[in-house]
């Protein structure tokens, strides 16, 4: 895998993927993106989602939404790298199982999510999981 960062001005950067997606990344607080560190937190939070819903679909669920809500403690000091990270996964679906719904978040958690489990050897982790009908 490979990508590309580019200073735009100031502390603003495009990056580019290598399927072509760009980003703008933003160290200014409010800036014209996510910081670093925020697009850091979205991709574990992207990642497990994927996770969890291919899972869910793939045990045949009728799952119709996946939320992920993160929180995130950092460092006080630089640099000021995460030290934990809760996901809290707010599933949507019709007769969802709850056991189905447990064992996707575990199995993301702790197996197949790339982006946690590199996280979860510098910092705590930590998940919940809640469902709602559709």
């Amino acid at each position: 895998m490979k990508a590309k960062v580019t200073w735009l001005e100031g502390m603003c950067f495009e990056g580019l993927s290598e399927s072509g997606h760009k980003l703008v990344l933003d160290g200014t607080n409010p800036g014209k993106g996510p910081s670093p560190m925020e697009a850091v937190l979205l991709g574990a939070g992207g990642c497990s989602a994927i996770d969890v819903v291919s899972i869910l679909e793939k045990s045949r669920q009728q799952i119709t939404g996946c939320e992920v809500e993160l929180d995130a403690e950092r460092a006080e000091q630089p640099p000021r790298v995460f030290t934990a990270i809760k996901l809290h996964f707010v599933v949507t679906g019709q007769d969802l199982s709850e056991k189905q719904v447990a064992r996707a978040v575990q199995l993301s958690m702790e197996k197949y999510c790339s982006v946690m489990k590199m996280l979860d050897k510098a910092l705590s982790a930590s998940s919940s999981y809640e469902i709602r009908q559709a």
